[in-house]
């Protein structure tokens, strides 16, 4: 299963579409705030085509959505949050305690628009950096294990 995962969009609704687009194979979308807005826009273009599962971001007042999400996709356990509340601009301390309080072994995360990937005790967390800066990336959940992959949006 492939999901696309896709943070900080801040107002740039195109790349949202456009990294979408680019991932026809992707059964779910991870939208991890920053840009309300544009998450509204995506879900009345796609809700009927995919799961489209969105987080609050701090630039995001006023929104509904929650600070974080966990659920099981296959045989992934996923913590998915913007992480401002996790502090991750500081340094993942807080993130990766929270992983392991929820029992996860995949994270996904934004808000310091830098694409990151490791993983650390079983583990994968991945920030796919900001969209409005042409960065997203894609989630392969399969029977042989978890791959985090990097996307960047060709400008011509």
């Amino acid at each position: 299963m492939r999901l696309v995962i896709v943070s900080d969009s801040h107002g740039d609704k195109w790349k949202l579409f456009d990294a979408i687009e680019k991932e026809p194979s992707a059964d779910v979308i991870y939208f991890l705030g920053d840009g309300f807005r544009e998450f509204n826009e995506l879900c009345n273009e796609y809700s009927h085509k995919k799961c489209i599962i969105g987080v609050q971001g701090n630039c995001d007042l006023g929104c509904s959505l929650p600070v974080k999400d966990v659920r099981t996709i296959e045989n992934a356990k996923i913590y998915a949050t913007h992480g401002f509340q996790e502090r991750v601009k500081y340094g993942p301390y807080d993130l990766e305690i929270a992983a392991r309080e929820n029992g996860c072994n995949l994270v996904l995360f934004g808000h310091t628009h830098q694409p990151t990937s490791y993983y650390k005790d079983g583990i994968h967390y991945f920030n796919p950096g900001s969209l409005r800066d042409g960065f997203y990336g894609a989630v392969d959940i399969t029977d042989n294990g978890i791959m985090c992959i990097r996307k960047t949006l060709s400008f011509y």
